[in-house]
């Protein structure tokens, strides 16, 4: 059974940071493609970062770009977000999701294409 289990959101104040965990199991996750959404309330969820299965190719949303990074650990299983420069914007439930894939640099953006989520957690940015 896959288990994909965020931690490290929490209260922050603008302009501060946060790095969030996922750690999975139960999947081969060497083969497959990490990625981070996020959904505020009333709103869709939307993609904010994912990286490849090597770990060598990372894409972004325009949004968070040049303050989010996305990095994964395959001795550890563990994808993580580091967040800096954070805004009252950024508050919404991040998710973690895995998509298995075949080739080693691709990376999705489309929560559709993923085949497993997490149960997300909290960040919240005060102003």
């Amino acid at each position: 059974q896959v288990q994909l289990v965020e931690s490290g959101g929490g209260l922050v104040q603008a302009g501060g940071s946060l790095r969030l965990s996922c750690a999975a199991s139960g999947l081969t996750f060497s083969t497959s493609v990490m990625g981070w959404f996020r959904q505020a309330p009333g709103k869709e969820r939307e993609f904010v970062a994912a990286i490849s299965r090597s770990g060598d190719n990372t894409y972004y949303a325009d949004s968070v770009k040049g303050r989010f990074t996305i990095s994964r650990d395959t001795t550890t299983n563990t994808v993580y977000l580091q967040m800096n420069s954070l805004r009252p914007e950024d508050t919404a439930v991040y998710y973690c999701a895995a998509k298995e894939a075949i080739y080693t640099r691709s990376v999705y953006y489309y929560d559709r294409e993923y085949h497993y989520w997490g149960q997300g957690t909290q960040v919240t940015v005060s102003s």
